[in-house]
């Protein structure tokens, strides 16, 4: 049974971090986890003009952002237990050192923000937290706008799978959150189109892909009796991050989980991919 108990909040106060707050809230609420609001400043030094700079003192710093913390979110997560926590040093280190130590279950952050923590766009911070954090990290659709509220409560998951055997955790994974928040599953997999064959060879690029195809379906239901995890599948053929896009587009998903990590094996490319699905995703995802 899937169970999340202490959810960790990168807070940067900037207004996207503040527009994921409701995901939070509604994470939070129906798992009836505790929430940890973090922030971090990095140790800066200003410089002028012919001097060799001064280093702002880290007290003032702390004290500044633990008073914007114990203002910050007060009204929305007031029926939830919050506790809140400033810090000094490397926001990536302070969040992925915190969860660690702390048992976190999930780490939840926007994409991209202000502040301490500079631009999150999948640089530095994100980055180096979706690499370096043992707990899965959610974030946020990447879009210009604000995320859409429909995506609050996933009603439909869309899983991808790199056909390995590494996969069937993050199946297992995937289905335990579909049960718990009685939601539709489905799986997904891409295998690579072979555009620059010639025009000539078309029927070959043809059964050469079928039967890529057919072997990633035969794999994918051998993870499936493994993980012990029924749901429909698609294998789809092209880039895995505009696969992926247009199967959550076109299922309506709410919410896609899946692998962090690299692999080098025959099927295994989805992984490498990690980042360019989370920047060009519809919706928010969740890398376990």
């Amino acid at each position: 049974m899937l169970a999340i108990r202490h959810i960790l909040f990168p807070l940067d106060f900037s207004d996207r971090c503040c527009a994921a707050a409701p995901f939070v809230e509604a994470m939070a609420s129906f798992f009836g986890a505790k929430i940890t609001l973090i922030s971090a400043a990095s140790p800066f030094r200003f410089t002028g003009m012919g001097d060799a700079g001064v280093v702002v003192d880290p007290d003032e710093i702390i004290a500044e952002i633990k008073a914007q913390l114990d203002g910050a979110l007060v009204k929305e997560l007031a029926h939830l237990r919050v506790e809140r926590m400033a810090e000094y040093g490397d926001p990536a280190q302070v969040i992925v050192d915190f969860a660690h130590n702390n048992d976190v279950d999930l780490i939840m952050m926007p994409t991209h923000g202000y502040g301490p923590f500079r631009t999150l766009l999948l640089g530095s911070v994100t980055a180096k937290v979706l690499h370096d954090a043992q707990c899965p990290v959610w974030t946020a659709a990447h879009v210009e706008d604000t995320p859409s509220r429909d995506h609050i409560k996933p009603r439909n998951i869309l899983c991808a799978l790199d056909a390995t055997e590494k996969s069937v955790p993050i199946m297992q994974w995937a289905s335990d959150l579909r049960k718990a928040m009685g939601a539709a599953l489905r799986l997904v997999h891409v295998i690579p189109s072979m555009e620059a064959w010639p025009s000539a060879e078309m029927d070959r690029q043809y059964d050469f892909e079928e039967t890529m195809r057919q072997e990633a379906q035969h794999q994918i239901a051998r993870l499936q009796q493994d993980a012990a995890v029924e749901a429909p599948v698609c294998v789809a053929v092209g880039n895995i991050s505009d696969a992926v896009r247009e199967e959550a587009r076109r299922h309506g998903a709410d919410l896609v989980v899946i692998g962090r990590g690299v692999l080098h094996e025959k099927l295994g490319r989805l992984r490498t991919h990690s980042y360019e699905i989370i920047r060009h995703a519809p919706c928010p995802v969740l890398s376990v």
